[in-house]
């Protein structure tokens, strides 16, 4: 499982994938990752952990990923502009 940091908060985060994870089977043993890579609509592309995914607006830019910020360790809210 790869590690890598949140594009939005900076959190160390971890992407489930690749060989490591072929015969996971659902186990609660951490093994689906803390994060997803998204690709959003103006092009920009975006490693974020869940909190940052859940605090975005619905149709969101690189520049709300740019407001991210770490609240603590369970969410994440947009910052002032």
């Amino acid at each position: 499982m790869a590690r890598n940091t949140c594009d939005g908060c900076g959190r160390t985060v971890s992407v489930a994938g690749g060989i490591a994870n072929l015969w996971t089977f659902g186990e609660d043993d951490g093994s689906d990752g803390t994060a997803m890579t998204l690709e959003l609509a103006d092009g920009s592309e975006h490693l974020l952990c869940y909190p940052c995914i859940e605090a975005l607006p619905d149709e969101p830019t690189a520049d709300d990923v740019a407001r991210l910020e770490q609240v603590d360790e369970g969410s994440s809210q947009l910052g002032v502009q």
